[in-house]
């Protein structure tokens, strides 16, 4: 399947805005630059929004018929969020996915757009500013790593293993807080577990081979439909924990992406008991 619009294009807007907005600020944050949202760890920055209004100033330049939805917009008009689900085509992007890292100088974050067409993710793009290339995705045209100088590299899950060998990342902040500790327990069966505060590179490192799995449990457009579309592509097994396909109006129900689906169903049994 085509992408409706050039993703080509949507990819170099996304480096142009980390050059311009993101990266003369990394580590040169003011005071005032920093301002906590909805709780201490839930942050946004100069950088954020500044990313984000150049690339929606483009993206209607471009795509005048786009929806476009972004973090910084929705949390200045939640209402638009909604919009998505009826949209012929959407743009969803993410600005500085790893704000929490990117205010506290750690060199993990990311810039991350989606393109949604009547519903259904085709295709999406994760740009790392510090390393200068994108993963990116078209549905149904595999998964690749990209570079400026047009050096391209297909990507693939790696191999299963057994449960005892699986290693991985799972995001256990916003489970029940019933369930986290049970969970955080049924971690142990599995070789090694981590967590990088940036669903970009969580995304990035699992399509690339380097992982067995990942989980999530809150689910917002901007965090995940690049990252689960690019994982599909590199051959991944990506469900709800009801075992249901994500789909791009999904805001509750978790994810769990594995190699292959016979490790999404021992890890659903064995570890996310959710």
């Amino acid at each position: 399947m085509t992408s409706p619009i050039d993703v080509t294009a949507l990819a170099d807007l996304l480096r142009r805005a980390a050059q311009a907005e993101i990266l003369p600020r990394f580590r040169r944050l003011g005071g005032g630059d920093v301002r906590a949202k909805t709780e201490a760890t839930d942050l946004v920055t100069e950088a954020d929004e500044q990313a984000e209004r150049m690339i929606k100033a483009e993206v209607e330049k471009l795509w005048p018929k786009a929806l476009f939805i972004g973090e910084e917009s929705v949390a200045a008009d939640p209402d638009l969020l909604h919009k998505l689900q009826g949209a012929d085509l959407a743009i969803i992007v993410d600005p500085v996915d790893g704000t929490f890292n990117f205010a506290s100088g750690i060199p993990a974050f990311g810039v991350m757009a989606s393109v949604v067409s009547k519903g259904e993710t085709v295709a999406g793009i994760i740009f790392d500013p510090m390393g200068d290339d994108w993963v990116l995705a078209e549905k149904g045209a595999g998964a690749w790593l990209r570079r400026p100088d047009g050096e391209a590299q297909r990507l693939s899950v790696t191999a299963p293993v057994a449960l005892e060998d699986m290693v991985g990342m799972a995001s256990t902040g916003y489970l029940p807080k019933n369930k986290r500790a049970e969970i955080l327990g049924n971690l142990a069966k599995v070789r090694f577990i981590t967590n990088y505060r940036c669903a970009a590179h969580e995304y990035r490192t699992f399509a690339g081979g380097h992982v067995h799995y990942i989980m999530y449990n809150k689910l917002m457009p901007w965090d995940h439909l690049a990252g689960t579309l690019i994982s599909e592509e590199a051959g991944a097994y990506v469900r709800r924990f009801d075992g249901s396909p994500y789909l791009p109006h999904h805001l509750d129900g978790g994810l769990l992406l594995a190699v292959d689906k016979a490790s999404w169903d021992v890890l659903r049994r064995e570890v996310f008991t959710v």
